[in-house]
């Protein structure tokens, strides 16, 4: 795809602030940076080595429009790889946008969004990948999820891909040969080294797919629901969790009448957190719309904490909610330990693992570091946490892997029924199709027209 044109846009997000950052990308950057900008020392723009920081005025003829910071950066040593001309202006409103109409009307266009890295990718810097972990590293939301991203975009899986790919490539090779030259004098590959090169790529593909749902955890968030019947300690356990008095807490049963989402990060995860009304029949009307949306929130969460009151044996409104969470991802929290224990927890052991119960007082802020480590142990589930740098954390990765996973394990079918190679080609080829989409490599345009449309209008 040939770009010719240039494009402009706001790097900063809107609002007051120190600076804010016009971004100018193309073959035009620089000539339109001419026009519009003049040093402080009278110099030319060139007459500055690149990437240095030249103080001087945006103007508009005989008008300043504001005192800035320009850097030139000449392609193909700049973002895009592009010529890219940064002008730092004050923050604030007007200066940028003023600044960046004054560049719009010297026949530069607005980008699209995420337009620069998508240009970025088309001319060769970085991959597909490479261009997605640029989101994540944005949109991070706790160190750990920062850091996964951070290799990404280095190239941990870009290079990952690659491997797997040069792997695949070597066994077509082998299958091409054999097939355009079977009554030749050469040496064929044979069925047993073809099981053993399907079963080591086969091995890879489904080690890295199997740090997906955690890698999809840190990217977006474990959406956790807290359940349980009125006045249990929900919404202290929130306000336990958050260190603040999110959630109103009163002895009347009902407090809590909608829905209260809050994100927190647990040990590097970052957990969506949503406190739920108490669960329980009801003729308040208000109240009644809570327990149904309570309810609902069943069904979207990753994992459901429900809160149970150690001090009172289990209702019929307690064994009703462990019967509609029964078969989910839950962690059972005996609360108000503090206090006499009537629980029966025999009972209790029929409907949830012992293993998922853990004795806490929110009100006293004990057993909340138990829950966490449940929590963690749950996401990484042992050893994915060790393999953090490099993490599958993209849903089109995922999809893109369990294909590739499915073509292998059919090659070996193929393999083990001794089939022809033809056969055998054409799933390894499939197998290199669906890895190349990760990179970018066998992307089709609408799909990437998709991808980048995600990204902000100034990255």
């Amino acid at each position: 795809m040939f770009i010719d044109d240039t494009i402009a846009a706001i790097a900063t997000a809107p609002g007051e602030g120190g600076i804010g950052i016009i971004r100018i990308s193309g073959d035009r950057s620089l000539s339109v940076a001419q026009q519009i900008f003049r040093s402080m020392s009278g110099k030319s723009i060139e007459d500055y080595n690149t990437r240095t920081l030249i103080y001087g005025k945006v103007v508009d003829n005989e008008n300043v429009i504001d005192e800035v910071l320009l850097a030139y950066m000449k392609g193909p040593n700049s973002y895009t790889s592009e010529d890219v001309i940064e002008i730092n202006c004050h923050g604030g409103f007007i200066s940028v946008k003023k600044i960046l109409e004054l560049i719009l009307s010297k026949d530069v266009r607005l980008a699209d969004r995420g337009e620069f890295t998508k240009r970025a990718f088309l001319n060769g810097r970085i991959d597909l990948s490479q261009a997605e972990a640029i989101i994540d590293v944005i949109t991070a939301k706790t160190d750990m999820a920062h850091e996964v991203a951070q290799n990404q975009l280095e190239g941990s899986l870009s290079n990952k891909i690659k491997e797997l790919r040069f792997k695949v490539t070597e066994v077509l090779a082998h299958l091409e040969v054999s097939i355009d030259f079977s009554e030749e004098d050469v040496e064929e590959i044979t069925y047993k080294t073809l099981r053993q090169k399907s079963e080591e790529i086969r091995n890879e593909i489904k080690k890295l797919y199997d740090t997906a749902e955690s890698g999809k955890i840190l990217r977006e968030g474990l959406k956790t629901v807290i359940v349980g019947k009125p006045n249990v300690g929900k919404s202290s356990l929130l306000n336990s969790i958050l260190g603040e008095n999110r959630a109103i807490v009163t002895d009347i049963p009902g407090t809590t009448r909608d829905v209260i989402e809050e994100f927190v990060n647990i040990k590097g995860i970052p957990l969506k957190i949503v406190d739920t009304a108490g669960i329980r029949e009801t003729e308040d009307v208000v109240e009644k719309i809570g327990v149904e949306k309570s309810r609902e929130s069943f069904n979207t969460a990753d994992l459901i904490i429900m809160v149970l009151d150690a001090s009172n044996k289990l209702s019929d409104d307690d064994i009703e909610i462990l019967q509609q969470i029964e078969n989910k991802r839950t962690i059972v929290l005996l609360n108000k330990t503090d206090l006499n224990k009537q629980i029966e927890e025999d009972m209790l052991k029929q409907y949830v693992d012992s293993n998922s119960i853990i004795k806490i007082s929110a009100l006293q802020n004990e057993g909340i570091e138990e829950l966490y480590d449940k929590i963690e142990s749950m996401v990484y589930k042992g050893s994915v946490k060790n393999t953090s740098n490099l993490m599958i954390t993209n849903s089109r990765h995922k999809d893109a892997l369990s294909k590739a996973y499915e073509s292998i394990n059919d090659a070996i079918i193929a393999i083990e029924q001794n089939m022809p190679y033809d056969f055998i080609e054409v799933d390894f080829k499939n197998i290199w199709d669906y890895l190349g989409y990760i990179n970018g490599d066998t992307i089709k345009e609408d799909l990437l027209d998709t991808i980048f449309s995600n990204f902000c209008i100034g990255k």
